[in-house]
């Protein structure tokens, strides 16, 4: 077993959400995901300690100037920020942070309704 993140990795990348990355919610104008970005971008520049790292509802993760910048990018396409908001509207109650992502995973399926049966 490799040690990658498996929430941190590929179109699931459920840490890497650019809302989360941006710490915004998913009703945030493209106004807000700019100001956000270059807000983030900044305090990276000057060196803030904070701007390197974020909560998401899967634990925290770390971001550099990159990961920013993609985020902002993935969110100005209409059709990547569609998919994104849906991933990242998790209830409050499903928004608390867990050191081991495993533990979040009953909450999360809680938040978006799963009972763990397919419909017939």
């Amino acid at each position: 077993m490799s040690g990658e993140d498996p929430l941190a990795i590929g179109w699931h990348a459920w840490r890497g959400n650019p809302f989360f990355v941006l710490e915004l919610s998913p009703q945030a104008s493209r106004a807000e995901v700019e100001r956000a970005g270059q807000k983030l971008l900044a305090l990276l520049a000057l060196g803030s300690m904070s701007a390197g790292r974020y909560d998401t509802p899967f634990g925290p993760a770390t971001r550099d100037a990159d990961t920013i910048r993609q985020a902002v990018a993935t969110l100005r396409d209409p059709v990547e920020r569609v998919i994104h908001e849906l991933l990242a509207d998790f209830p409050p109650e499903a928004g608390a942070v867990q050191a081991d992502a495993r533990a979040a995973w009953p909450a999360v399926e809680r938040a978006i309704g799963w009972t763990g049966k397919w419909p017939v």
